[in-house]
């Protein structure tokens, strides 16, 4: 295989195109990359027709690198058989091989970055915005630019006490320090994804792992950025004082969340998906982060509720040890009504695929009212996550019918008024 030449320029690209093959190299090359480009759709519609959101960074990674990895077979290929047909490298199919080489390694470094970052369309705007960049760099790097811009850069200047900063040395440290970064977050990522995967272990101490993981290489990131970019470690010692001033100030509730989002995961005193019920708030948990916990009622509605809060005040779990829920109908019947009957259609009028039979349902005689006899029916949900309303509907429909067939009557008020006085015996 042909080694990529380092002098590319973009003096020797036109030289090469204006030279007598000039034009049939390019042909060539212009073949290849049509051909990869098919070949590529062929293996992506083969191969990678599922969405990219659920793909893992192998796939997601190979699925970037079908087209210039199969172009750049070609251009190789083509420059070998070339060479040993004419005699004379071609220095078009070798400015070729570059330009897929360089698009290689785009590819790869923006699939770092976009599996770093949280899933959204943050992540597809900082990989576009990043290939840009590269593509910047490289081709001020083949036109020959690069050394007058650095010159420029070096050029800008000025005092920071004793040291003196240039333009250059601070966009080589924000350079390194978005590496560094990045990769810290692409590594915490593949740790986190699995980590999940592990069933055996129980749900919250997972999300743990996965954020102290993510934390302890945030903080070794930011510690192997700062020498590098000729920071002295030792400046972190007032930096932690101060930021430990600010915790114990102006910060402190935010430490409290902090500590209190860990305490919550270590304890399992609430996990993903329990049903709480927080200020008279009814909801589940959808997520729990360092700061909050997402709490999701059955309106679709998100109530972010302070991690202190669940640890400083009462908190209702309905669903701590066992997610079955209790729920009852009321209903009325009027004087008369053969309440054992009527008890047994209400167990039977229950009966329900989303009841549990152990415990059945049970019926109550509750009062003696004024218009009728009350009743109550009551039961256990087993999946109380899919809603009460509809299951309400059905059996409250159910009792109706019931009650219908087997003549049953429900009352209504009634009121009698009664003339002591007539009109006619009026003097």
């Amino acid at each position: 295989m042909l080694q990529h030449d380092s002098t590319l320029t973009f003096d020797r690209l036109v030289a090469a195109i204006q030279g007598p093959t000039g034009w049939m190299e390019l042909l060539v090359a212009a073949v290849g990359i049509v051909l990869a480009f098919w070949l590529s759709r062929r293996i992506h519609a083969r191969y990678f027709a599922a969405n990219p959101a659920d793909w893992g960074f192998g796939k997601y990674l190979m699925y970037r690198l079908v087209l210039p990895l199969s172009a750049q077979l070609w251009t190789q290929l083509a420059a070998v058989l070339w060479q040993l047909a004419v005699g004379v490298r071609s220095e078009l199919l070798v400015v070729s091989a570059t330009l897929l080489f360089w698009m290689s390694v785009i590819r790869i470094l923006t699939a770092v970055v976009r599996h770093a970052l949280p899933d959204g369309k943050l992540e597809r705007s900082t990989e576009h915005f990043m290939a840009m960049l590269l593509w910047t760099g490289f081709a001020s790097w083949a036109v020959g630019v690069d050394t007058v811009v650095l010159d420029w850069l070096e050029s800008i200047s000025f005092r920071v006490g004793k040291n003196e900063i240039d333009l250059l040395m601070i966009l080589s440290a924000l350079v390194w320090v978005s590496v560094i970064m990045v990769g810290a977050l692409w590594v915490s990522k593949l740790i986190e994804k699995r980590v999940m995967k592990l069933s055996d272990v129980d749900l919250s101490l997972r999300i743990v792992f996965t954020k102290l993981a993510r934390t302890l290489l945030m903080v070794t990131g930011v510690l192997v950025a700062l020498p590098i970019v000729g920071i002295d470690l030792t400046v972190l010692s007032v930096f932690g004082g101060a930021l430990g001033v600010g915790l114990g100030f102006g910060l402190q509730k935010i430490a409290s969340n902090y500590v209190s989002g860990f305490i919550i995961l270590l304890d399992r005193s609430i996990r993903i998906g329990d049903r709480l019920m927080v200020d008279n708030r009814v909801g589940y948990v959808s997520k729990i982060t360092s700061r909050f916990v997402v709490l999701k009622s059955a309106d679709g509605s998100e109530a972010l509720v302070p991690n202190d809060t669940l640890i400083a005040n009462t908190v209702i779990n309905q669903s701590y040890t066992d997610k079955s829920l209790w729920i009852s109908l009321p209903i009325q019947v009027a004087y008369g009504t053969d309440l054992p009957q009527a008890l047994a259609l209400l167990c039977q009028a229950a009966t329900h695929p989303r009841v549990k039979t152990d415990p059945a349902p049970s019926a109550f005689v509750v009062a003696f009212a004024d218009s009728g006899i009350n009743l109550e029916v009551g039961l256990w949900v087993s999946d109380p996550e899919n809603g009460m309303l509809s299951l309400r509907s059905e059996i409250n429909l159910r009792i109706w019918q019931l009650f219908c067939e087997h003549g049953i009557q429900i009352p209504y008020p009634q009121r009698e008024v009664r003339v002591l006085n007539p009109a006619g015996n009026e003097a």
